[in-house]
């Protein structure tokens, strides 16, 4: 039987379907484990493609937003403290997605929610990167009005359609873009910051002494909460690094000192320049409050056109202001669009059992996006980060959680993250109970049902609500609904001595592909191995492995 004949009876699909889902996900590895063979580059290179896509113009207005609203003193200590909780739940994350080389959905799945129980999560993460993809799209869009004129509709649509090319091709082409533009945007964003501070030293002293439209001066906590909370969507990033993560390569005793250096970096250390970012927007947006005004003065490119007019000629300023603008959006929207087209394939895959192609969430994921800027979001910007950070906050915390305290301290998860349908039970009660009680509290509160006192503590409560869950719903359940089946009728070993995820290899005789060990299964019905994308599609489950629990 040929690889198309046989795919088409497991899936349902055409051949044409067929041939595309093998040539795609042996690209980008959409639905399953990265295998070894794959993973060629260093850690560090890993690590700068990963920072490469921090390179978002958005914490500019997020940090601008906090500060004019609240002062500089209230928003540093919210930047503060979101980064210190985005770090934290970030580690755990980006080790298991670099150490077992997956991404963050199956990492999900594995850690209290269930194969089938993590579409919720995938639904939240994707609807993150389109959220950001519209804000990046938009503060391009402001770039390209002011310097060319164009009309923000046309400046949305080009913002838009200029990465689908870029985003096509997976993590090859990514990775040469990222660290090709990397030191040309990090000239551009720190000289004029820079040359600010070492000609001007008063702009310090104002940028410290600013109160904000709502403060007093002092720091007050509903004002460091509420700003926290903006910031705080931003926890879901994590996911978008370990896209890129989980090609780290083996962790070795001649190279596990660069390899924890390269997943501390681009792991959760992405926050520690995502908070600089966030606090130079402060600064800005004060420096140029008083010419601008405070609605464009949370806009990046009348930020960064201040700063530039301080320190070059008047011909220079709009031509680089809206490179920076430019170059910044072009990096992070291919790794939205990407992290974005992964997120929907991977949930509509299992929920249909059908591949349609990543190309086709791509762009589905791009027309989101693109009716988000038409609608202006930018206008009520913080208004929407600041609700979608409950949805992330209670999901983020619960794998780490899970992670962190069940897997290691109640050693009630399996320690070694699985993923693959029929080793999974559909819905495990531990993440998703968690989940969904800690987002719909945090949500009511956000919108003062539970009264005005506790509006600015919803972030708060969504972390410490999915904290204290998971473990108890784990102790509640005794662990029982994370494996369906504790073995997956394959004798070789899925990791190797050094404990990575083993390289042999075994043949798909669904698809007739070789893929490495971590990513096959037993088939039910054949003396043989099954790939994780066969077991995915198989509609009428012939060869998913019986439940053992």
């Amino acid at each position: 039987m040929s690889t198309t004949e046989s795919r088409t009876e497991t899936a349902g699909t055409p051949k044409a379907a067929a041939d595309q889902a093998v040539r795609e996900t042996l690209e980008d590895y959409t639905l399953r484990f990265a295998p070894r063979s794959y993973r060629r580059w260093t850690p560090m290179v890993v690590a700068t493609t990963a920072l490469g896509g921090i390179a978002y113009m958005a914490d500019f207005s997020i940090g601008a937003g906090i500060g004019l609203a609240h002062g500089t003193g209230n928003a540093l200590v919210a930047i503060a403290v979101a980064a210190v909780v985005i770090f934290i739940t970030g580690f755990p994350l980006a080790y298991y997605g670099a150490r077992y080389n997956i991404d963050l959905d199956l990492i999900t799945r594995g850690s209290g929610f269930g194969y089938y129980g993590s579409v919720l999560t995938g639904v939240i993460f994707a609807s993150f990167t389109f959220i950001f993809f519209a804000l990046e799209g938009s503060i391009m869009a402001q770039g390209l009005e002011l310097g060319l004129g164009l009309p923000l509709w046309l400046g949305y649509l080009i913002s838009t359609l200029m990465v689908i090319p870029l985003v096509i091709y997976g993590m090859k082409a990514l990775s040469k873009l990222q660290v090709w533009t990397t030191p040309v945007w990090l000239l551009l964003m720190v000289g004029p910051l820079v040359y600010l501070i070492a000609t001007d030293p008063g702009t310090v002293d104002r940028f410290l002494a600013h109160t904000g439209t709502d403060g007093d001066g002092g720091v007050d906590t509903a004002s460091v909460l509420l700003g926290a909370g903006v910031c705080l969507s931003l926890i879901a990033q994590i996911g978008e690094q370990i896209d890129y993560l989980r090609f780290m390569p083996p962790k070795t005793e001649t190279n596990k000192r660069t390899w924890w250096t390269a997943v501390v970096m681009a792991g959760p250390g992405w926050v520690v320049l995502g908070a600089l970012k966030q606090a130079i927007g402060v600064f800005l947006a004060v420096y140029i409050l008083a010419k601008v005004g405070p609605a464009a003065a949370t806009e990046p490119i009348q930020q960064f056109r201040g700063a530039f007019d301080a320190m070059m000629p008047s011909w220079m300023i709009i031509p680089l202001a809206l490179a920076l603008v430019v170059i910044s959006q072009i990096k992070i929207n291919v790794t939205n669009a990407y992290s974005g087209s992964l997120a929907w394939t991977n949930s509509f895959t299992r929920v249909t059992r059908h591949y349609p192609g990543r190309m086709v969430f791509v762009l589905v994921n791009l027309g989101f996006a693109l009716a988000l800027m038409e609608a202006d979001m930018f206008s009520f910007l913080n208004s929407i980060l600041g609700f979608y950070s409950n949805c992330a906050i209670a999901w983020v915390v619960t794998v780490a959680t899970d992670i962190g305290v069940n897997k290691y301290l109640l050693k009630l998860s399996p320690l070694q993250p699985e993923f693959r349908r029929g080793m999974l039970h559909a819905v495990n009660p531990v993440g998703v109970v968690a989940f969904v009680a800690a987002s719909g509290l945090s949500i009511a509160m956000y919108f003062h049902l539970l009264g005005d006192t506790l509006q600015p503590y919803s972030p708060v409560a969504a972390a410490v609500i999915a904290f204290a869950l998971t473990p108890v719903t784990a102790i509640a359940t005794k662990g029982k609904y994370y494996l369906r089946r504790t073995d997956d009728g394959i004798a070789e070993p899925l990791l190797d001595p050094d404990g990575n995820p083993s390289a042999v290899t075994l043949d798909c005789h669904v698809c007739h592909q070789p893929y490495e060990r971590p990513d096959l299964t037993a088939c039910a019905t054949h003396d043989a191995a099954v790939c994780s994308l066969c077991l995915s599609t198989d509609k009428i489950g012939d060869h998913v492995l019986p439940s053992t629990a």
